[in-house]
């Protein structure tokens, strides 16, 4: 579960005659990651594609354009059918020719209803100005603009004009048309110069217009509905249309992919005139699936044979052991093996977050359930909340069981286990969406066994869960150096030690001293009475002084030198000073997982503020009670700290129910943010940057999986 499937390099061999039945064999088998020949091998060649791979290319275009202009999707597939050549000939070109009569009358109508919307836009201020259209053009001595603008600032720009005779300025709710007859030797362009200083926008008046502006603009908008009752009309024979074929074209892309697919194969084998050797990886355990699948098609006048078998040496590097020689090597062309994550149903839906660092090499641990172990115990520990808990579940449930990528299914099944651990801790915090109501019923007076640590009487929990953070840093971490530690292996174990373990020793060093009784007058308040006051710890004391000094000296002194080893075996002498400012980060990166206990106070105080507010509470004897069945009145003992909304009034009910909604609802959407970043972060860095580095090859295996059609 840790590594990747174990591969083999296979090889298949035949004649040229039986290529398209090996082809075909192995498609079906859906196995095999196809290898690139290379043109390495004298008297190889690359293949050509199968007669008919030109015509299969150009029909899935086709299809795919059709499927794009019908906005067809997987929800539209029908049962799985058979699609035979000639539908592909006849049933296409049908399709074809109807869709596009449709697409291109629809491209037309909106066309029109573009250009009708825009005359609408563009006659808009002259029916607010309501002069008939003939008035504003056409003269040969006087000058008319229409335009938006200031009405008085251009009566002050012409009044004083030289140029300008006489001149009337109208204006209409921001539209303003301006009337000049100017002098006998003004330029042509004078008024158009006269009102560059002025806040005026001129607008054409539309050529060839006459009559009144208000009138036109109805007409146009008449012709626009009438257009856009054509184009409904249309695209309501599109939608038919595309129920009506939508469950064929999705079959014919399945068959024409797979025809293509089919057909562009050999550009992948090493060819002569009359035989040809295809190869690539397969997953070990089915060699002898891919042997019977080949000799069930072609029997003997094709050989499979296992060229390499990819597995583990004792360095955790993958070591090719050679099942076929020719001339004492394997007649294979180079290459790292394709990566099959192995993971089983619980912890596959979190390959995602592996992926996005990349894909494991196969030399590499792969760490998704790690990941489906930590993750969704951290983001659990941060919300802890049963009510919070359970809409987690229900939206995962949702996203997992409404969409059909794996992507999107695998966040719902992360958001799944993100709100089991979320319920969990809500049943050991006993609290539902923020109350404590859930510890007094499930474990009476005794109340839960964890608090959460914002009440005064129990905020020593507060206190221990930023201890117990950091040890869990150090848990994750020493996780990440050990996997660190066996994935350089290969590279000798003097480098995977001073790059890895002198790491871990380092930060075992720093904080077996940080957790011993070494200045215990310091930390006993910080660290080691919390413990002791949630029994966690027998006494307030740590590891024995000794102990520390022998981590701090001991283990940390051996961290050091490896750590300084390596960067000056790297480096050189500068290394040593890169050693030195890096050595910190054995204490900060651990510091880094007090965030969660941040994240767990900061969510609980939210949630707690949001009811105060709209129950009103008060504290008595250390503990906060809501006043969820009686108002102040009713409280005998303590001091009240809010009345409660809802007990002060309709209005004030009213005003507390809506800040009681918003109010979870932002910690529920916060939590998703802050939880969910804050525990992919301590995945991605101070755990993945441990060991992981991704970057391998997906196993893309030569083959469909048939979701539409039927074999014919």
């Amino acid at each position: 579960m840790l590594r990747p499937e174990r591969m083999s390099k296979v090889s298949v061999t035949g004649s040229k005659a039986v290529m398209d039945d090996v082809i075909e064999a192995v498609h079906e088998l859906n196995l095999v990651h196809l290898s690139n020949y290379d043109g390495s091998w004298e008297g190889f060649d690359n293949g050509d594609p199968v007669e008919g791979a030109e015509e299969a290319s150009e029909k899935l275009v086709t299809v795919r354009s059709l499927e794009n202009i019908l906005e067809v999707d997987a929800a539209d597939a029908g049962p799985s059918r058979i699609v035979t050549e000639e539908a592909l000939e006849e049933e296409l070109e049908e399709v074809r020719q109807e869709a596009n009569r449709l697409d291109d009358r629809r491209d037309e109508l909106e066309d029109e209803l573009r250009d009708v919307e825009e005359q609408v836009d563009s006659m808009a201020p002259f029916a607010t100005l309501g002069t008939p259209l003939h008035l504003l053009s056409g003269y040969d001595s006087l000058e008319v603009r229409v335009g938006e603008g200031d009405a008085d600032g251009v009566r002050e720009a012409l009044r004083g004009a030289a140029v300008v005779r006489e001149f009337e300025v109208e204006e209409e709710d921001g539209v303003v048309a301006v009337y000049v007859y100017p002098e006998s030797n003004a330029r042509e362009d004078f008024l158009d110069d006269l009102l560059v200083g002025v806040d005026f926008t001129t607008i054409d008046v539309p050529e060839d217009a006459e009559g009144n502006p208000s009138e036109y603009v109805e007409e146009l908008r008449h012709r626009k509905q009438r257009l856009e009752s054509k184009l409904n009309t249309v695209e309501d024979e599109l939608d038919d249309l595309r129920l009506e074929v939508a469950s064929f074209l999705l079959a014919a892309e399945e068959r024409l992919s797979i025809d293509v697919q089919r057909s562009e194969a050999p550009l992948q084998f090493a060819t002569t005139e009359n035989a040809f050797i295809a190869e690539g990886w397969i997953p070990t355990d089915r060699v002898d699936s891919l042997r019977a699948a080949v000799g069930d098609a072609v029997g003997d006048r094709a050989d499979v044979e296992e060229l390499e078998r990819a597995d583990y040496d004792q360095h955790g590097e993958p070591e090719h052991t050679e099942a076929v020689t020719d001339g004492g090597s394997a007649v294979s062309m180079d290459e790292q093996p394709p990566t099959v994550m192995e993971n089983d149903a619980l912890s596959k839906p979190f390959e995602p977050l592996t992926k996005m660092v990349g894909v494991p090499k196969y030399s590499e641990i792969d760490p998704t359930m790690i990941i489906m172990l930590t993750f969704p115990f951290f983001y659990g520990f941060m919300i802890g909340d049963l009510g919070y808990g359970i809409l987690y579940t229900a939206a995962g449930y949702g996203i997992y069981s409404k969409f059909e990528s794996e992507i999107i299914k695998g966040i719902g099944a992360i958001a799944m286990f993100a709100g089991g651990f979320t319920m969990l801790f809500g049943v050991l915090y006993g609290e539902i969406f923020g109350m404590h109501v859930l510890g007094e019923v499930l474990f009476g007076d005794a109340g839960p066994p964890l608090h959460k640590g914002l009440q005064p009487a129990f905020g020593y929990y507060a206190r221990s869960f930023l201890v117990l953070s950091l040890v869990a840093g150090i848990v994750h971490m020493t996780v990440g150096f050990w996997f660190g530690f066996w994935n350089d292996r290969s590279h000798g174990l003097v480098d995977a030690f001073t790059h890895n373990l002198a790491w871990w020793l380092l930060m075992v060093g720093v904080w077996g001293w940080m957790f011993s009784n070494t200045f215990i007058d310091q930390k006993r308040d910080i660290l080691f009475a919390p413990l002791a006051e949630a029994h966690i710890l027998s006494s307030a004391s740590g590891l024995p002084a000794s102990v520390g000094w022998a981590s701090l000296f001991g283990l940390g002194f051996v961290g050091i030198a490896g750590i300084l080893y390596g960067e000056y075996q790297e480096y050189g002498f500068i290394g040593l000073i890169i050693g030195l400012l890096e050595t910190p980060n054995a204490l900060v990166n651990v510091l880094s997982y007090i965030r969660m206990a941040g994240v767990l106070l900061a969510k609980a105080g939210m949630a707690l503020v949001v009811n105060l507010l709209f129950w009103g509470a008060y504290q008595y004897e250390g503990e906060i009670h809501y006043m969820t069945s009686y108002g102040p009145e009713g409280v005998e003992h303590g001091e009240i700290l809010f009345g409660g909304l809802v007990h002060g009034g309709v209005a004030f009910a009213v005003l507390g129910v809506v800040i009681f909604v918003v109010g979870h609802l932002l910690v529920l959407i916060l939590g998703v943010t802050s939880a969910g970043l804050q525990g992919v972060r301590l995945e991605f860095v101070e755990f993945f940057n441990k060991f992981y580095e991704g970057g391998g090859r997906a196993f893309e295996p030569f083959g469909y999986e048939r979701e539409h059609t039927t074999e014919d």
